[in-house]
């Protein structure tokens, strides 16, 4: 079985983060292992949320999993909150990596045009860096911009635009870059990718659903990355993690009593592991 350690926040309430990822990773069959950056009462979008900051008990759990000599197949990063963390994960992948294993990072930061409250220009070039060190990142419009610090430009754009911006991106080190939430014509959203080693581009569109919930960044990449520890190709992996978050967000909308604060992912996972079987 493959092992992933995921590092990235637990929100308590709120389906999104490791409270996602965990639960995902494990249906689609690999051990989740995970590092909590911190623990929070909800994801903050909620109002007066608590936080536990977890930096200080990092380099002590890395250390024991080192001396108990415990590997990863993948090193699955999401939202980290702080210099810091971003210097510890930098660290961690230093002490974890293998010739084999796959460094997968989702530079959770930004959204619609802004930076997340408390992140800076100087925390998303300090992002960049570490984005340098992975196999694949998969950067939404917004976030690709701050990472290269350049304008973020989320409409009137084309296909060779997103191009430049995949190779620019592929120059900070990844060997393949995978832009979220791109859209052509106004009935389809998908992911637009660049393999840096093989030089080649690709992408994947489905049916475009008018709506945003928190979360659906966690649950995509998470299925991404399910999809590549059962050895699917990058492409088939992004295309199934899209279209899992569409058909999440599908029965959200359609569940008269569904929460404002995540979609139902919960109640998909049976379709996710029948669609794994026919892949």
């Amino acid at each position: 079985m493959k092992r992933i350690i995921t590092i990235q926040d637990i929100s308590c309430v709120g389906k999104c983060s490791l409270t996602v990822a965990l639960p995902i990773i494990s249906a689609m069959g690999s051990e989740c292992a995970v590092l909590p950056t911190a623990v929070f009462s909800t994801h903050t979008m909620f109002q007066n949320f608590r936080c536990r900051d977890l930096t200080a008990d990092i380099p002590g759990i890395a250390a024991h999993w080192k001396a108990e000599k415990i590997a990863f197949d993948a090193i699955y990063t999401g939202y980290l909150g702080s210099f810091e963390q971003l210097e510890q994960i930098s660290q961690f992948i230093t002490e974890f990596r293998t010739p084999d294993n796959l460094v997968f990072i989702d530079p959770v930061m930004a959204d619609n045009g802004k930076l997340y409250p408390g992140f800076t220009p100087e925390f998303a070039r300090a992002m960049a860096k570490l984005c340098g060190r992975a196999d694949v990142i998969v950067p939404n419009l917004t976030e690709a911009a701050f990472l290269l610090d350049r304008p973020c430009r989320l409409e009137n754009y084309d296909e060779a635009y997103l191009r430049d911006l995949l190779k620019s991106l592929a120059e900070l080190g990844p060997k393949c870059v995978v832009l979220t939430g791109v859209s052509f014509t106004p009935g389809e959203l998908g992911v637009m990718g660049y393999d840096a080693e093989r030089k080649e581009f690709f992408s994947y569109f489905h049916r475009r659903i008018d709506v945003s919930f928190h979360g659906t960044g966690d649950i995509f990449s998470s299925t991404a990355l399910g999809g590549l520890m059962r050895g699917l190709p990058l492409e088939k992996a992004l295309a199934l993690a899209a279209d899992y978050t569409v058909e999440c967000i599908d029965l959200t909308m359609r569940s008269a009593d569904h929460v404002w604060y995540g979609v139902e992912f919960e109640r998909v996972l049976p379709w996710l592991v029948d669609r794994m079987r026919s892949l």
